[in-house]
């Protein structure tokens, strides 16, 4: 199933590129940044919007000032990878809130998950307890990241 991209023009682009660090910025100050009067930056923020190109607002929060410093890469292997056993396995994965991502890998194993809890003995909880018992799971490997050298929710250049 292709995906529809919307056409992102350079204004689209620098919006993106400032909201993406200043998700807070007036629409104001925003105008002065990409070179645009407030009413076309505003009409052009709420097309955004609307497109779902900007999908919505969020605070970042620091994990280690929240105590969350155990980071963990968990890859899985299902036992059935049949359409209706991945989309039960995705449906189970959401209601895990310690696992921040989850992605369908082509490749040795089926998934990898990111995985954040606030030490090893409460990951190994969540092993036994949540991802161990995820539907159609045949095996696990995990790997304990040591140090984030980058860790971004988006790449303002990427865009």
């Amino acid at each position: 199933m292709a995906e529809h991209t919307f056409d992102l023009d350079r204004y689209d682009r620098k919006i993106l590129d400032v909201i993406a660090v200043e998700g807070r910025i007036s629409v104001t100050e925003l105008s002065k940044r990409i070179g645009l009067s407030k009413s076309p930056t505003q009409a052009r923020l709420r097309r955004l919007e609307v497109s779902g190109v900007i999908r919505g607002y969020r605070a970042l929060f620091d994990p280690i000032q929240l105590g969350l410093d155990h980071v963990a890469f968990v890859e899985v292997k299902l036992s059935d990878t049949r359409e209706s056993a991945l989309a039960e396995f995705n449906r189970a994965v959401l209601q895990v809130p310690e696992i921040e991502q989850c992605h369908l890998i082509a490749g040795a194993f089926d998934y990898l998950l990111k995985v954040r809890t606030s030490g090893m003995s409460r990951y190994r909880t969540v092993l036994a307890e949540r991802l161990s018992t995820l539907p159609f799971v045949a095996s696990t490997s995990t790997y304990v990241a040591m140090q984030a050298v980058k860790e971004e929710a988006v790449a303002p250049d990427g865009v």
